[in-house]
């Protein structure tokens, strides 16, 4: 029987951020009146200012308040994002058992694609090709890869080289799999060494229609989580496409699949062989890159196929359907030069890249921004790490990675560190330019550290300004300009180190500089003859500079001194907002340097603390399941010997 289309009228979308954001603007050019939901940490957030109405729950991951949240606003559907409950079966039952749709596949679906047991006997009925089981004790047998059966995000994952190691890497990924997804069911398979990282998007409607809109290419991620993805796979011939697309449309059809869905695999480089991963039954973060190159709306689409209409395409409608190419980035709010901890705090500035940030780009290329995060806004460690997405599409991959290098120059968030200066210098690599970045290349690669060195310098001569003009320097920089008072006379500025600005020779340290603008935060100016770019932000005490995408923050000496305990005194200090997991420890234990301590968590990242050196503990103020701030002093050890 054929499935008469119902519109959507009212939908609610379970999530927050720019996901929610971004559903809301394609649900508002549809005519779809769109609903939010929040919890009291986002009751101003910009999700909830951009609904037409809005539900506080107790949590995003409770399926009950979601679905009543739904029927009291009268939405007749549901879009879960990704995260949250977006592959949760429960959401599905429950939506289905109140009459309401979900945007997304059935429950049944979800259950047995959600488990990557059960996906790989699908793969293998479908004629798939799936990952040789590892098996290990065998002469052969490592490295494998031990991974979670449920869920996805690179949770409960681990790379086991040696016998030694093996039953520590499982006990891990048990961890992180139960408090992840509840379920610690684990999968030991054979760990490809070079890989890349392809996947396929697929579209299936109720009506029996499947089609693919070509590949993404992930490889570029550090233990198992996306970096920057792209569409199409630069490595990805012809031949190779069809092998790829034409086993995702087997997959999908062999499960039944109803609407927008992500087929992933992984391509050995050492063989050419591809082999299935997961199937990932929701919109995935880098569908943008998809968009871009086909001109194709899968959200619209996604709409479409919850509303019972069937596919208007068909796949010869695509065989040519791949425009240019788009590369994305994700932001993150760690510190990617400080072992990826991450961070939290008041985001005090934001800037955001937009046609006047790309300088340089070709007129064919064009920068699209998902966000939800604005000058002004708290970011704790209670929900994901990803601040926003930045996605550039040009006529080829070498204009499209240009653009991005602008677009990352022209993004800047004060107040706390991101990833997005590791972006850019990973962005500028010959390895990402040359496309040989495979899936562990960034788990042993050294990214290089941008230098302070030109960062401090244009602090200095902000700084400079403000003396010269005698502004009040605990004013941040005025949206009208700055301003000086006559003829300025050299400046001795203190930084984290003195620095001599001479305004009248135009010098900075003795090197020549050039100012071009100073507006508004942004400072522009040429520095021995070469132009530089960055938001800045000085303060009675510390001065903020963020030069291509990188914050750097320099304090004067005598605040230095405020900061707490010197490294070496045996104070174990947190080195990330989050949760501590365990103390393995108590107060009087004796412990060997490098020792385990306990454990923290946030933002899907587990750290061990560790010993500093031996010595007895002389004070443990960790307790498990607490929540604890940056720079929380957590352990105390007294070196061997000391009375």
């Amino acid at each position: 029987m054929t499935r008469r289309a119902v519109p959507i009228r009212t939908l609610l979308i379970a999530n927050r951020g720019e996901i929610a954001l971004r559903v809301m603007r394609t649900a508002r050019a549809l005519g779809i009146r769109t609903v939010a939901i929040f919890t009291d940490l986002d009751a101003a957030a910009p999700h909830v200012r951009a609904a037409t109405d809005a539900v506080r729950v107790s949590s995003y991951l409770d399926v009950d308040a979601v679905v009543s949240a739904a029927r009291v606003s009268g939405a007749d559907a549901v879009h879960p994002g990704y995260g949250f409950l977006s592959e949760r079966a429960e959401l599905a039952r429950a939506l289905d058992a109140a009459g309401i749709r979900l945007v997304g596949p059935s429950a049944e679906v979800i259950d047995l694609m959600g488990r990557k047991d059960a996906a790989r006997e699908v793969a293998i009925a479908a004629g798939v090709p799936v990952v040789p089981q590892g098996e290990p004790g065998s002469p052969d047998g490592y490295p494998v890869l031990v991974k979670a059966a449920s869920g996805g995000g690179g949770k409960g994952m681990r790379i086991v080289r040696t016998p030694e190691e093996y039953d520590a890497a499982v006990a891990a990924a048990k961890r992180e799999a139960l408090a992840a997804f509840g379920d610690d069911t684990l999968l030991v398979e054979r760990y490809v060494e070079h890989g890349r990282h392809l996947e396929v998007q697929v579209l299936a409607d109720a009506h029996g229609n499947v089609l693919h809109l070509f590949e993404r290419d992930c490889s570029t991620q550090r233990r198992h989580q996306k970096v920057l993805e792209e569409a199409p796979g630069p490595t990805v011939d012809p031949f190779l496409r069809h092998r790829l697309t034409t086993a995702a449309v087997e997959l999908a059809r062999q499960v039944g699949y109803v609407g927008a869905g992500t087929v992933e695999f992984l391509l050995d480089a050492d063989t050419s062989e591809f082999y299935f991963l997961e199937m990932n039954t929701r919109l995935q973060v880098e569908h943008p890159v998809t968009e871009a190159v086909t001109g194709i709306d899968l959200v619209a689409m996604q709409l479409r196929v919850a509303s019972g209409e069937e596919l208007d395409h068909t796949q010869d409608q695509f065989v040519m359907g791949i425009h240019g190419h788009a590369i994305e980035a994700r932001v993150y709010a760690e510190d990617a030069f400080g072992g990826f901890l991450p961070q939290a705090g008041t985001a005090s500035l934001v800037r955001w890249p937009g046609p006047q940030e790309a300088e340089t780009s070709a007129e064919a290329t064009t920068v699209r921004v998902h966000h939800a995060l604005e000058s002004g806004q708290v970011v704790s460690t209670a929900y994901d790490p990803m601040l926003g997405k930045v996605i550039v599409h040009g006529p080829d991959r070498e204009s499209a990675r240009l653009a991005l290098l602008d677009a990352l120059a022209g993004t800047a968030v004060l107040g706390l560190t991101t990833n997005t200066g590791f972006l850019h210098a990973l962005v500028a690599s010959e390895e990402f330019r040359d496309a040989t970045i495979d899936t562990a290349w960034l788990d042993t690669a050294e990214v290089p550290a941008p230098s302070p060195d030109l960062p401090r310098m244009m602090a200095a001569w902000v700084a400079a300004m403000l003396i010269a003009g005698e502004e009040d320097p605990s004013d941040p920089f005025r949206a009208d300009g700055w301003r000086s008072a006559g003829e300025p006379a050299p400046v001795r500025v203190e930084l984290d180190r003195p620095v001599l600005v001479d305004r009248v020779r135009g010098t900075v340290d003795g090197v020549p500089v050039r100012q071009h603008a100073a507006a508004d935060h942004v400072l522009v100016l040429s520095i021995d003859g070469r132009r530089h770019r960055a938001v800045v932000n000085v303060q009675p005490h510390l001065a903020e500079v963020v030069h291509l995408g990188q914050r750097f923050v320099f304090r004067r000496p005598d605040v230095l001194a405020d900061h707490g305990p010197a490294i070496g005194d045996g104070t174990v200090l947190a080195p990330m907002p989050g949760t501590v997991l365990e103390v393995s420890v108590a107060v009087g234990e004796e412990v060997v340097e490098g020792q385990a301590l306990g454990m923290m968590e946030a933002m899907k990242m587990e750290l061990t603390l560790r010993a500093p050196f031996a010595g007895a503990l002389a004070a443990v103020d960790a307790v498990a399941g607490t929540q604890v701030a940056l720079g929380t002093p957590l352990f105390h050890v007294e070196p061997a010997g000391q009375e």
